[in-house]
């Protein structure tokens, strides 16, 4: 479980506003790459907060309406599967997390990344590595981008029967690959992928 240190350490330097920013749906088949960017209050900190990945679907709709409730800012931020088609998904990934700080109700005077590089933002960042085990304002981005997705897939389920979204999540699942074999792909799949396997070509 991360903690509030990093934050700490940056806000040590007079930085006022720490954001984290993560994202979610980049091994995915189907539908966009989502980010997530949260600016906690560090006077009011759940430390129930965790990686995305190690929360069960209840607990994770549990928490993002905690950090709705309590953080200083909260965005979202998204690249379509025609975009992600066009360029690669790491230029995805990088244009929904800009997207993600530039939409935050107040603006971030330095950012924390999930990952190793934070160099394409425009603002103060830097990147660290499995971010969202080591700091609270990652962890709450993933949070919050993960629900935001797995909402959106959800919804599409309805319009695309069959393919099983709703438990997917756009994800290569053997149904999944299944269904784009016996059925083909659908206008939101990322066709720059290797049908099926979630590679690149």
């Amino acid at each position: 479980m991360g903690d509030y240190e990093n934050e700490r350490r940056i806000l040590n330097r007079g930085y006022r506003r720490v954001c984290g920013v993560d994202e979610v749906g980049r091994g995915a088949l189907f539908g966009p790459v989502v980010s997530g960017a949260v600016i906690l209050n560090p006077e009011d900190l759940n430390p129930r907060i965790d990686d995305s990945k190690k929360l069960s679907h209840s607990r994770r709709l549990v928490l993002a309406a905690d950090i709705y409730e309590r953080a200083l800012a909260y965005s979202i931020g998204w690249c379509w599967n025609d975009e992600i088609d066009s360029g690669n998904i790491l230029e995805a990934t990088r244009r929904a997390m800009r997207m993600a700080v530039a939409r935050l109700q107040v603006p971030p005077d330095y950012v924390l990344v999930d990952g190793p590089d934070a160099g394409f933002l425009d603002v103060p960042a830097e990147g660290i590595v499995k971010g969202d085990e080591k700091s609270l304002s990652i962890a709450a981005a993933s949070i919050i981008a993960k629900v935001f997705r797995d909402q959106l897939l959800v919804s599409f389920s309805r319009f695309f029967p069959g393919y099983a979204f709703e438990k997917n999540k756009g994800y290569p699942t053997q149904k999944h690959i299944n269904m784009v074999s016996s059925r083909g792909i659908t206008e939101f799949h990322r066709t720059s992928f290797a049908c099926g396997y979630g590679q690149r070509k």
